[in-house]
Order: C-alpha cells, then structure tokens, then sequence
C-alpha cells in the first residue's frame, strides 16, 4: 500500500541521514576489494583499498600506479572527498556489518594507530599540508606526535637524526609506512 511504501521511503532516508563517512567506507571495504579513490584536503588524489577503522582513520593499502602496495594510514579529517563510481556509491550506502554498537574498533583514535607505529620504531612517511616529512614517531601525545627526521631507510639514530618535528594530528593527511 501507499503509506507502507511513503513510510519505508522515510525509514530510508532517516537511515542514510545518520550515516557517517567512517560507516560508508567500512561498507565500501565490505562490498569488495576495489580500490577507493580518496581526495585528500590538499587536493592530492590516492587510490586505497581499505582494511581496518578506528574511529577518525582508517588502515589501507595504498596502491599506487606502479602497482606497489604500500600500507597506510589516513586520517579522515585529512579526506576532502571520495571520488567513486556508481557502483561504488552504492554500495557505500548499504548496511555494514563492521559498525555494530560495542564495536571497539569504532573507539579507537589516531593516536592509538600512531602509537602502534612508534612503538614498532616503523620508519614512515608523513604527508602535511606543506609536504612530506620522513622519520620515526618518538611519542604521541593527545594531539600531535612528534617525529625524528632522519634519511628514508637509515634507522632511527641518535647520530643520524637531522632534526625534530612535532606534527599536530590535525596536519597529518596520510601516514605510509616506509619500510613496506
């Protein structure tokens, strides 16, 4: 009947209305193993494939022209726009299993994947709005991280840091971890 279907319309669009971005990407990773085209706030363009979330990032391999895949962290506060095909947007919008409330994942924060990272001492690439900045996260701290600038594969010493960044997580656009 009429009011069935009016009412089942308004469900959907109530649905759809408190969707977030972390909740479509997670149905666009459920949905297949397509790359996703991610416009970064810098206006920079990358293709990833997306495998974990946390609240405000996301885990995924980046993959690049030259058909290397490197692993990656974006923060979504650093993603301007997602560029996908019909298909894609689509998909985007159906429900996903990856978002049950409880979820711990849905609670973990960027500084938590950061941590990770300099806990492992991992070499990575660090992607700001002025550029790129290579080293090893010393600490993370609530709002920013702090990083020893050294050459792209020499290990974090002492003797081989040129210097010290602190970074504000609002300024990361994307983490690549170097040594993949």
């Amino acid at each position: 009947d009429d009011e069935a279907a009016r009412r089942a319309i308004d469900d959907e669009r109530l649905r759809v209305g408190r969707l977030s971005l972390r909740e479509r990407l997670v149905a666009l990773a459920e949905s297949g193993d397509d790359a996703v085209s991610l416009q970064m706030s810098d206006g920079s363009i990358v293709a990833v494939r997306p495998r974990a979330f946390g609240s405000d990032w996301l885990s995924a391999e980046l993959v690049a022209e030259s058909g290397r895949v490197r692993v990656c962290i974006v923060p979504t506060a650093g993603i301007a726009s997602l560029v996908l095909t019909e298909a894609q947007l689509l998909a985007s919008l159906r429900e996903s299993t990856g978002n049950r409330p409880g979820d711990l994942s849905g609670r973990l924060g960027l500084a938590f994947a950061l941590r990770d990272l300099g806990r492992r001492r991992a070499q990575c690439e660090f992607v700001v709005t002025t550029g790129t900045i290579v080293g090893t996260i010393d600490r993370v701290a609530r709002d920013h991280v702090d990083v020893a600038v050294h050459e792209r594969g020499v290990a974090r010493r002492s003797r081989d840091v040129v210097a010290y960044r602190i970074i504000p997580l609002d300024d990361l656009r994307l983490v690549i971890l170097a040594g993949d």
